[in-house]
């Protein structure tokens, strides 16, 4: 059965991430992913130039997906605790929904991709996130402490479970599974780390 233009299109795109998360992107060419697709050579260069044009359009496009996921519901006008709970919610039902997305960008996060990808992605994202926390610090819900601490206190360890829980382990090979109970005890801790007593 001879699968339709947008089908094709999809299947590149799905076996390209599912390739570059296995083999990595020293591993990925578009032979293999041809090959992978069971389509000819010269079907993937249809739709993208290159491979850097396939793993940068793809790239923008799911960093696009998953802004979006991530902004849902979100208002920067919202106080400190209320707005960090909106996206841990979204960030971790984003990354439980879409494990597959998400080592994806780990994957370009750790290589030449990175400043292109990040540059796209990062637009709107820091736009809006950076007037969440301007506005929680001018309200004195926050100290003023740079960007990177913030950043890594507030959201490292929810990254961290959610890790865990793609992986089903921990550390030391331990078995893992998130639980609704799990995750909203270590927000509370990062909002007692984080929030002015």
């Amino acid at each position: 059965m001879r699968l339709k233009e947008g089908d094709k299109k999809e299947l590149i795109k799905t076996e390209a991430i599912k390739m570059i998360i296995k083999d990595g992107l020293e591993g990925f060419s578009m032979n293999k992913l041809a090959k992978a697709c069971k389509i000819s050579v010269a079907t993937p260069y249809l739709y993208y130039k290159d491979r850097d044009d396939l793993i940068l359009t793809i790239a923008k496009e799911e960093g696009q997906r998953m802004s979006d996921a991530i902004l849902k519901d979100f208002d920067p006008e919202a106080d400190f605790e209320e707005g960090l709970r909106v996206q841990w919610k979204n960030r971790y039902g984003y990354m439980t929904t879409y494990p597959d997305r998400h080592f994806f960008f780990e994957q370009l996060r750790n290589s030449s991709y990175q400043e292109e990808f990040l540059h796209h992605f990062l637009q709107r994202f820091k736009e809006v996130l950076g007037k969440f926390w301007d506005n929680a610090v001018k309200r004195g819900e926050l100290d003023h402490m740079p960007f990177e601490v913030y950043w890594s206190v507030a959201f490292s360890p929810m990254y961290s479970l959610a890790r865990f829980h793609n992986e089903g382990k921990s550390l030391g090979g331990k078995a893992f599974k998130m639980t609704d109970e799990i995750l909203w005890k270590t927000f509370d801790l990062v909002i007692k780390a984080l929030k002015k007593a």
